[in-house]
């Protein structure tokens, strides 16, 4: 009885997700499995990036030239437990939600080029879906704050996870750079061009 009526509430649910449009059935293809299409997701950070940087101006476009800016990520108590172990690794990739961007462009033209890319073909922060990534040095870990360096993003950013970097799966030194293979740029921090208050992204 009790699994009859899980099932009738899971499926009364679904219907209301279906009903609200947050889920959006996918059209029917012979011999593939479907799957419903997210049309809207939400997320939970689980922290927050605190930097010396407050605006984009002057915040550098990548780790790699930061000059090993410190930084601070403060996690929501609930989530101290998922960083057992992290402190055996040198650098970790944090991923997070660009707040502050004011908008997107399909075309840009990114800090490290004079010519528009499409944005899919850039770090530029001006994104769909303004989701930034960094691999910052690890330097420690304390009651719920993990000290980083090479910091790249605005004072604030809410964090949304964390991933060990692990050199044999996140490093292709040989692999072709498109535009950036012919970029001579030696830039080192952002100009604004995205936007007032705009976090950044090279």
């Amino acid at each position: 009885m009790r699994r009859a009526v899980y099932q009738w509430q899971k499926q009364k649910r679904l219907a209301a997700l279906l009903m609200s449009r947050r889920w959006a059935a996918q059209p029917k293809q012979t011999g593939k499995e479907t799957h419903p299409l997210l049309n809207e997701l939400r997320m939970t950070p689980i922290g927050v990036i605190e930097t010396p940087f407050h605006e984009p101006a002057g915040t550098p476009v990548q780790p790699s030239r930061a000059n090993g800016a410190r930084g601070k990520v403060r996690l929501d108590p609930r989530f101290w437990p998922g960083v057992q172990v992290l402190e055996g690794f040198e650098r970790v990739w944090l991923i997070y939600w660009l707040h502050q961007q004011p908008g997107f462009s399909l075309v840009v033209n990114p800090f490290l080029d004079q010519k528009p890319r499409g944005v899919f073909a850039t770090r530029a922060p001006a994104r769909p879906a303004p989701i930034g990534i960094s691999a910052v040095r690890l330097i420690g870990f304390e009651d719920g704050v993990l000290e980083v360096a090479d910091v790249d993003m605005i004072d604030g950013t809410p964090l949304l996870d964390i991933k060990p970097y692990v050199p044999e799966f996140d490093s292709y030194p040989a692999s072709k750079a498109g535009w950036f293979d012919q970029s001579d740029s030696q830039s080192r921090l952002a100009d604004g061009r995205f936007g007032v208050s705009a976090p950044t992204r090279s």
